[in-house]
């Protein structure tokens, strides 16, 4: 019977680690369906090495810093067990990918190709894993101390705020200091509409990262004893609420309405496993709300270009998430019990001052000692052409 659980329970998270893998080419059509078409061949290379950039930092570095382990024995030690701590492996590197998968996204169309493969390197192998170990792997005493204090550790069943509000608090200084595309914003206070380049391929990337997320929440439990299905409904009427709030709020506009589920399955992930289902859907509703709020302000008033709205939808939504389980997570509100409000609102603050101070640092010195951006001339040819020579059309262009 061992051995069958064993065997069950590799099964298990092997195929979250395939479905959350899966997700990574639904960043790649997002990005692609939103980029203009001179930076989409970019928006594909871009995201499949940074996964294999990824992939080599966290099993060399990265998983060892967030749980002590590592891989530099023989293969006859690997192989124990039916290999589940290596499985277990590629469903955390998943989600340690997705880090860079959500930059991307915010630097798109200006930002050099190998200074962002050296930040992904530097985030994946240490600064995603140092915060990922504090919360899930009780590093440094944090979640003891938390407890002390709030009677409770901070909770994040999925990530809401180890994933995705860092990986948007990351961005959002890389952002900053790559500055907004060329002609995004004039001089006179106007903008040039830079309008996504294929809504179909937006749309399809939005879909697969909506289905993916479903090994990415449930599939967090890691074993097949421990699978909620009150994790799999409350994705789902997250997933719903944020898509109905960005119809309403965005006014029809097919790119708010796609990025609506996005935003509510961000928000959910923390208490996914504590919520009930209405819970989850007023918090998917408030996450779709907060993506299309933010991302108009963001765009429009305070004029920071952040292509894909990835600190809005990721940064926000995640930040929103990680108190809304304290919240939504509660008995008085329906919820399974066993967080407060005072330990996550610390833990998502930690978060956030964590991945912003990190973003800082690894895209301030790289722009002080390599630049991070793409020249003028390189930018108007557009990433395609300059980084990759190739457009996403070469035949139809040269018949033209």
């Amino acid at each position: 019977m061992e051995a069958l659980k064993q065997g069950a329970d590799t099964l298990f998270i092997l195929l979250g680690a395939i479905m959350v893998l899966a997700m990574h080419a639904g960043f790649a059509f997002l990005e692609l369906g939103t980029v203009r078409r001179k930076n989409q061949v970019n928006a594909l290379v871009k995201i499949l090495v940074d996964f294999s950039v990824s992939t080599i930092v966290y099993f060399a570095v990265g998983y060892g810093v967030a749980y002590g382990a590592h891989f530099f024995v023989g293969a006859e030690q690997l192989a124990a067990k039916n290999g589940y701590e290596l499985v277990k492996f590629f469903f955390l590197l998943t989600f340690a990918a997705a880090i860079p998968a959500i930059i991307s996204g915010g630097i798109a169309e200006r930002a050099k190709f190998w200074p962002q493969l050296i930040a992904t390197a530097v985030i994946v192998g240490l600064i995603y894993p140092f915060f990922e170990g504090i919360v899930w792997n009780q590093h440094f005493g944090v979640q003891a101390w938390i407890k002390d204090l709030t009677g409770a550790e901070f909770h994040d069943f999925a990530g809401s705020v180890v994933v995705h509000a860092v990986g948007g608090w990351i961005a959002l200084p890389a952002v900053l200091l790559l500055g907004a595309r060329a002609n995004r914003y004039r001089k006179d206070g106007g903008m040039s509409a830079h309008p996504p380049s294929s809504i179909p391929f937006l749309a399809l990337g939005a879909w697969v990262l909506t289905v993916g997320w479903f090994g990415f929440n449930v599939m967090s439990a890691q074993t097949l004893d421990k699978i909620s299905g009150l994790v799999a409904v409350n994705s789902l009427m997250a997933m719903a609420g944020g898509t109905l709030a960005a119809l309403a709020l965005g006014k029809n506009d097919p790119g708010f309405v796609h990025n609506g589920p996005l935003a509510g399955l961000v928000a959910v992930c923390a208490g996914s496993d504590l919520m009930h289902p209405l819970g989850a859907l007023v918090v998917g509703a408030v996450a779709g709300a907060i993506f299309v709020a933010m991302f108009t302000l963001t765009q429009n008033k305070w004029k920071i270009d952040d292509v894909l709205g990835v600190w809005p939808l990721h940064g926000l939504c995640g930040t929103w998430g990680g108190v809304a389980a304290g919240l939504f997570g509660s008995q008085a509100l329906g919820g399974l019990g066993g967080v407060t409000l005072g330990a996550q609102l610390i833990g998502t603050l930690m978060g956030v001052a964590w991945a912003t101070g990190g973003g800082l640092l690894v895209y301030g010195l790289l722009k002080m000692s390599m630049g991070i951006r793409m020249s003028q001339e390189e930018e108007y040819d557009g990433a395609d052409l300059s980084i990759h020579k190739i457009s996403a059309s070469p035949e139809r262009e040269a018949n033209w």
